[in-house]
């Protein structure tokens, strides 16, 4: 089941931010993150905020119905218009997550995007995503979708070996998040990405090294590939617990990240982030970016969390609980927690270590800094940067990216 929410005062009924969220905004970059809480099934590895249909039940007189969840997500929208007030920033990126937003109906998802530009408008140039699963999407989903304003797209790939696929509780056939990278180019989809998982138990390199060449030979623009995680409370880790298949272990980890790299820098793709390759600086999310550089983005939905300014909240997780509280004109966060100017920047640290430009050296305290001097001494940051006053990591530092920032944020 979905994992808890922080622990965090209490957000106005009325969703009101301290004044000084704001100060400052014009130079920061706005985006929206919509959740769509709504899967089919549920896969055994997962922890995030989403719901099957036998999962949901009514909460508080209304129900959690895919139905009508756009018009409930824009009822957020309209809220995050009244709590940011005369903010005039256009939306430079939104990112349409979830669950599977694709089991929504592709105008569902346009209208969603319609309520941010109606609210807040649109940068000329501004980065539209959604997330899709390969087999809830065809040519004219594609299509609704492009013609809608949606012009980047995320296939969730995870493997191209069928027993790989059965450990995670995968409902798609091998070969089938390849057909969907071509039909979204053939309806003008300008960026394609391909997210790919690797350490799943009884994986084995081959296996790995299969699914990055179908990958790559499906010809995507940029390529995520993220290490399995077994987050307690999952069914993967009750098997695990049980003994019926067998974790992967660090090195093994490790040794997955180095055929990826590999094969995807000789390939022609660019790390950018630990996790994360693109064949042009077009090809990168934005989106993303906004989320490792600190910038301001409202998450609407259940579960989805927001930052502007300093202020970090979270909405309530179950749909019915969600709908509810706008239906009663109330904002529907859970908590939140305003971020002191240490948080600020252990947080630069922690996130801006993981891109290919790294972090200014001018962040660290003096322990942080001895810890980078040694740092690269061992060969894990990069000298030229270093120079230059910026802690970059090497190969070899981003196999040891975690301990590496934990020393640096001393």
């Amino acid at each position: 089941m979905p994992s808890a929410l922080p622990d965090g005062e209490p957000v106005p009924a009325d969703g009101t931010l301290p004044a000084s969220a704001l100060d400052g905004a014009a130079d920061r970059p706005l985006g929206f993150y919509l959740h769509v809480p709504y899967c089919a099934t549920r896969c055994g590895y997962c922890d995030f905020n989403t719901y099957t249909a036998t999962e949901l039940r009514s909460s508080g007189g209304v129900l959690a119905s895919r139905d009508n969840y756009a018009d409930t997500l824009a009822d957020e929208v309209r809220h995050a218009r009244k709590v940011l007030g005369d903010d005039p920033r256009e939306v430079r990126t939104v990112f349409v997550g979830g669950g599977t937003p694709t089991l929504l109906a592709a105008r569902d998802l346009v209208r969603m995007l319609e309520a941010v530009r109606s609210e807040f408008g649109l940068a000329p140039d501004a980065e539209i995503t959604t997330e899709a699963n390969p087999e809830s999407v065809d040519p004219a989903y594609l299509a609704e979708l492009r013609e809608g304003g949606f012009n980047r797209i995320s296939f969730g790939m995870q493997s191209a070996r069928q027993h790989v696929l059965k450990v995670l509780d995968r409902q798609h056939t091998p070969g089938r998040p390849e057909a969907c990278v071509a039909e979204a180019r053939a309806a003008g989809f300008d960026h394609v990405n391909l997210d790919l998982i690797y350490g799943t138990p009884g994986e084995s390199d081959d296996d790995w090294r299969a699914s990055l060449s179908a990958a790559i030979g499906a010809g995507p623009d940029h390529v995520s590939a993220y290490a399995l995680i077994v987050e307690e409370g999952t069914g993967l880790a009750r098997r695990i617990r049980r003994g019926e298949v067998a974790p992967t272990d660090d090195d093994e980890h490790a040794d997955r990240y180095l055929i990826a790299d590999t094969m995807l820098a000789e390939a022609g793709y660019h790390w950018y982030e630990v996790s994360n390759w693109a064949t042009t600086e077009a090809g990168r999310c934005l989106h993303n970016e906004l989320y490792w550089r600190g910038a301001d983005w409202w998450g609407a939905g259940p579960g989805a969390h927001s930052h502007v300014g300093g202020v970090r909240w979270w909405n309530v997780k179950h749909p019915g609980a969600y709908a509810a509280a706008l239906a009663d004109s109330r904002s529907p966060g859970a908590g939140r927690e305003l971020l002191t100017p240490e948080d600020r920047r252990v947080e630069r640290i922690l996130l801006e270590l993981r891109l290919a430009d790294g972090c200014p050296l001018a962040l660290l305290h003096p322990a942080g800094l001895a810890a980078a001097r040694q740092a690269l001494t061992d060969g894990l940051l990069a000298e030229a940067p270093f120079a230059e006053g910026r802690a970059v990591l090497t190969l070899r530092g981003r196999l040891l990216a975690d301990a590496v920032v934990r020393d640096l944020v001393d």
